[in-house]
């Protein structure tokens, strides 16, 4: 990448993610959000992480962009390389040269991530300013474009509104118009359509899938929604505790879903097939919650959850198994 200086990294993709390690310092003890974990995304690509709330995706999204505030939390180990380069190897300022640019997140509640005191048009200038320079007239012109390209009626007028002034959907839109606005090489999705209905849910998804495809550009999907994932992505990582413990592709995924945690969230997915019993039948859930990340089982982190757990899983902790080329799973008995 232009600009870069530090020696380039043997990848083939223009993302991957070598067991990657982040950490938080509690005061009930050391919290291991991210705890060597890998993925990888090549260019044009759709990838999606999948899990329940506290299993770590938010935390490996931030750590890509190195937003992980310092203290509490640190990057302790692994890489990330982005076209070769180890960005955790950078300075600040070369980040600043991929942050928004290279490199850009939509964030999961857009209202917290805008600034209430500042126009639509102001924010979305500033990244035009930021990165490509120009005159305010011309970032105000392509922020018009951007407004545009998302969807949003009347961009003319709407640029010099501020955020409380549009909805949930329209504020959402903003946020995908500013993550695309340097055309990136790579768009992270964290829970991107989290706080809207199902109507808006729709329609953003199809909108980003959209873009995604006409721009060329990548995307790593996060969120704990299979049904978004099945729509959105052609791969899918299953992530629990920190840990990928599950990689496939999107259909054997659904197919043959290999790790017991993956099963269950494959179940509790309500289902629009059956009788007049799938109206009053209780919906199924993995019983239990997700383990304190201070605090984890030796052995499987899952097993205090798991149906089919025995002596083994509660001794040592697998390794990632391959039941075939593309779909592996950290489960002693995923064969």
């Amino acid at each position: 990448m232009k600009g870069l200086k530090n020696p380039q990294t043997n990848s083939d993709h223009l993302l991957e993610v070598r067991n990657l390690q982040t950490y938080f310092i509690t005061y009930e003890g050391l919290a291991k959000a991210v705890d060597e974990a890998s993925f990888w995304v090549d260019s044009g690509e759709a990838v999606g992480i999948v899990g329940e709330s506290g299993c770590g995706k938010s935390v490996m999204a931030r750590s890509i962009l190195r937003l992980i505030p310092d203290p509490p939390g640190r990057i302790v180990g692994g890489e990330i390389l982005f076209g070769g380069v180890n960005v955790l190897s950078l300075s600040e300022k070369e980040m600043q040269e991929i942050r928004g640019n290279k490199i850009s997140m939509v964030f999961q509640e857009p209202m917290t991530s805008l600034n209430a005191v500042l126009t639509v048009g102001d924010q979305l200038s500033e990244v035009f300013r930021l990165h490509q320079k120009g005159s305010k007239k011309e970032a105000l012109e392509k922020s018009i474009d951007m407004l545009r390209m998302v969807g949003i009626p009347s961009p003319e007028s709407r640029v010099m509104e501020y955020p409380f002034q549009m909805s949930g959907g329209m504020r959402q839109r903003v946020m995908i118009a500013m993550a695309l606005a340097c055309r990136p090489s790579i768009i992270l999705a964290d829970e991107p359509t989290t706080a809207l209905d199902v109507t808006i849910q729709a329609q953003v998804l199809e909108l980003i899938k959209d873009l995604q495809a006409s721009l060329g550009t990548s995307m790593v999907l996060i969120t704990h929604d299979l049904g978004v994932i099945a729509e959105t992505v052609r791969r899918v990582y299953v992530m629990y505790t920190g840990k990928i413990v599950e990689q496939a592709e999107v259909e054997d995924i659904f197919d043959d879903p290999l790790h017991p945690y993956t099963r269950g969230l494959m179940e509790s997915i309500p289902s629009l097939e059956g009788g007049e019993d799938k109206y009053t039948e209780r919906l199924r859930e993995i019983p239990g919650t997700v383990p304190d990340l201070c605090a984890l089982p030796t052995g499987c982190s899952f097993y205090p959850r798991c149906p089919q757990a025995k002596a083994v899983c509660r001794k040592e902790a697998p390794p990632m198994i391959e039941a075939s080329r593309s779909h592996l799973a950290r489960c002693w008995f995923c064969k």
